[in-house]
């Protein structure tokens, strides 16, 4: 620690009480000048090998010299995780929040520091450095173009910003420098070596993947450590995690076993809070960690995720079964990694994860401070398949890190629209000019076999999005230049998808009346509601029913009309519980797409009045609150002019007293259950001001 500032070595020190010194990854940081000098950077090491205390170092000597800092990450899990970390700098003097305005240090998710140089370029100047976390999705379809433009765009308003990037190894780093006008520290130092393996059902004398994950597990058990296991689909997380906790539940001592009950119970807990009996699946998981396993995926509700992840860390749970998406999520290191899986569906069907994925999956083995080496385990049918798989994962080169923007139109589309609306460009030159220095211009300018026709190329795909976003009516030609519509300017403002925007304005054109079936149908076809799926293959004819009584046409029954039927059925006040066991659906992600759908009714609303129509204001209002709590119209009132009041307690009141609670005492209103004094005098303050 001794080529460190004394200032930062001291919060560093009390921050991370168990970091005595640098490892040789931080060391060889350090000594390249990395805190001397004002470079933009590229630290690749491994998974746990000490990226984010590197990257705080950066964000602690801009703070200390008087400036700001913005760390930014992929995931809003990862976003929580680090305010929760870095809120020790408060101690320090070092304010610590989610926005540069009103903190030293801000942690962002991606989508946000685009937004900040789209639209807030005094706060975004006020930016010393920022750091990326997991800057290697770069190179991933859905949220890399986002992340390449908003550097892009802050190099060219704010050039004296330094960018830190933190990463897993990069296989054309040198590319990737070169653009980002950066120095690069590699080194695949690991605090816990890790050993990689692919084992295969012939060796143990089994056909069933399964059987295999057991025998980890169980060795697991003997040496006092946990498991962590990636498979392909939510309903295989289910099902492996059900698989081994039947296998080892006989195999577990009596303490762990009281240890694993608590977790269960806690998992029980979280649906009664929230007035719902226990989903089949809330059950099923709870089965599952009375014998220290776990599945964690979208289908169940967010405080039961969380429980696992804290009890999982705690040393409380066996294993976790999940699919790849963890694999960027929360830390959540373990001695062993296992690859049930090593294909993923798509629109394509089931197709072979890139070898980055398994480095990422793979870095997860071995937890700092607990293991002495870490074990990724991949896991194949036969002896033939490992050797295919040694070759191609184990012995493999990871892939190159490209540009997906052009491959991904809305992200086009967006950016269009941003550089428009922000005033950066206004002809189809300066937006040209815009792509060329993102990484994709780089790329394609760079490329020996591109760059001959790289700029003709990128001059017909802006063509074709100018096209239809002029056909749209999201963006105009005036005899100024281009500008943004009244709908252009509300899509540069929002995080959603150009193709949400038009859906919604071609629905809001057509309307003639609010259509509440219709309407949430037409959010559930849209990019941006997180859909409620179905669980396993039961039948589809509740929800099919359900759709032709609201009038409702589809051809096919998909998770789209799951989505539309829970939402309205959550509207009517039926609780995760009964829409689960109506609809066979995973009804414990509820209530997020209730939230989002209501922040798109929102949406919808200023598009309708962008358009000049404001009949349907007070009704979508009314309706956007119904989603987002969850009540039938009657209630609302109540429930927006009493905080915590809740649907189950609203209408318990409004079945015992009726609608008019003025006549009752505090006292009398304490008979409802749920209700105690404090939430007995707001409801009688606000009665009386009726």
């Amino acid at each position: 620690m001794e080529n460190i500032p004394d200032n930062i070595k001291t919060i560093i020190k009390e921050t991370y009480p168990y970091i005595k010194e640098m490892n040789p990854a931080q060391k060889a940081v350090v000594e390249s000048g990395y805190l001397k000098n004002e470079s933009n950077y590229i630290i690749a090491i491994p998974t746990a090998s000490g990226k984010t205390v590197l990257g705080v170092m950066a964000a602690l000597q801009s703070i200390l010299n008087g400036g700001k800092a913005v760390y930014a990450a992929p995931l809003i899990s990862i976003q929580n995780e680090k305010v929760k970390e870095f809120k020790k700098f408060e101690e320090h003097g070092i304010s610590v929040g989610r926005h540069p305005s009103s903190s030293d240090l801000s942690i962002m998710v991606f989508e946000s520091f685009d937004a900040l140089t789209r639209f807030s370029w005094n706060t975004l100047r006020d930016v010393d450095t920022i750091i990326i976390d997991e800057f290697h999705m770069i190179g991933e379809f859905s949220r890399g173009p986002t992340l390449e433009c908003a550097i892009t765009r802050a190099k060219i308003i704010n050039p004296k910003m330094r960018i830190v990037a933190l990463s897993a190894t990069l296989n054309n780093m040198k590319e990737i420098q070169e653009w980002l006008e950066c120095e690069v520290v590699e080194h695949d130092y690991r605090p816990v070596p890790l050993t990689k393996e692919v084992l295969n059902t012939e060796m143990f004398s089994t056909k069933n993947k399964n059987d295999v994950v057991c025998k980890i597990v169980e060795e697991s058990i003997e040496n006092n450590s946990q498991a962590l296991s990636f498979v392909s689909t939510r309903r295989f997380t289910e099902s492996l995690a059900d698989y081994v906790a039947d296998k080892i539940g006989k195999k577990i001592a009596k303490e762990d076993k009281e240890k694993f009950q608590i977790v269960s119970d806690k998992i029980l807990e979280v649906p009664e809070k929230k007035g719902s009996l226990p989903t089949s699946t809330c059950l099923r998981l709870a089965e599952c960690c009375k014998n220290g396993t776990a599945f964690h995926h979208a289908g169940l509700f967010n405080e039961q995720k969380e429980i696992i992840e804290d009890e999982f860390r705690a040393g409380n749970l066996l294993m976790i079964t999940a699919t790849p998406s963890l694999m960027y999520g929360v830390n959540l290191p373990s001695r062993s990694v296992i690859i049930r899986d090593y294909t993923r569906w798509t629109a394509q069907g089931p197709q072979s994860i890139p070898v980055f994925d398994y480095e990422q999956m793979s870095g997860r083995a071995g937890r700092p401070q607990y293991d002495n080496e870490g074990y990724s385990y991949l896991i194949a049918k036969s002896l033939d398949e490992a050797y295919e798989l040694q070759d191609k994962y184990v012995n493999g080169e990871v892939e190159d890190t490209n540009s997906k923007l052009i491959e991904n139109k809305d992200a086009v589309y967006k950016q269009i629209i941003a550089q428009i609306a922000s005033s950066l460009a206004n002809n189809p030159v300066e937006i040209q000019e815009f792509f060329n220095k993102t990484f994709y211009g780089h790329q394609m300018t760079n490329n020996e076999h591109m760059s001959a026709f790289a700029e003709e190329s990128l001059k017909y795909e802006i063509e074709n999005a100018l096209e239809f976003l002029i056909a749209n009516g999201i963006i105009q030609a005036t005899p100024e230049g281009l500008k943004v519509t009244g709908i252009g300017n509300l899509i540069a403002k929002s995080n959603y998808a150009v193709e949400t925007a038009v859906k919604l304005k071609e629905y809001a054109n057509q309307m003639e009346e609010l259509d509440i079936g219709s309407l949430i149908y037409q959010l559930a076809l849209t990019p941006d509601l997180p859909l409620i799926s179905f669980k396993g293959r039961k039948s589809k004819d509740p929800v099919r029913e359900k759709i032709a009584s609201l009038g409702l046409f589809a051809v096919d029954i998909g998770n789209s009309e799951a989505t539309t039927v829970s939402l309205i059925e959550w509207m009517n006040e039926r609780n995760e519980y009964e829409i689960e066991n109506a609809y066979y659906v995973y009804a414990a992600s509820t209530r997020r797409s209730a939230y989002e759908a209501s922040l798109l009714i929102r949406f919808l609303k200023n598009i309708l009045e962008v358009l000049g129509k404001y009949s349907y204001s007070k009704n979508l209002d009314y309706l956007s609150a119904r989603l987002y709590y969850g009540t039938k119209e009657d209630l609302i009132p109540l429930v927006l002019g009493i905080k915590r009041l809740g649907r189950k307690k609203a209408r318990s009141l409004v079945k015992t007293f009726g609608e008019d609670l003025r006549p009752y005492t505090e006292k009398q209103l304490q008979k409802i259950d749920g209700i105690g004094p404090k939430l007995a005098k707001k409801i009688k303050e606000y009665s009386n001001n009726l």
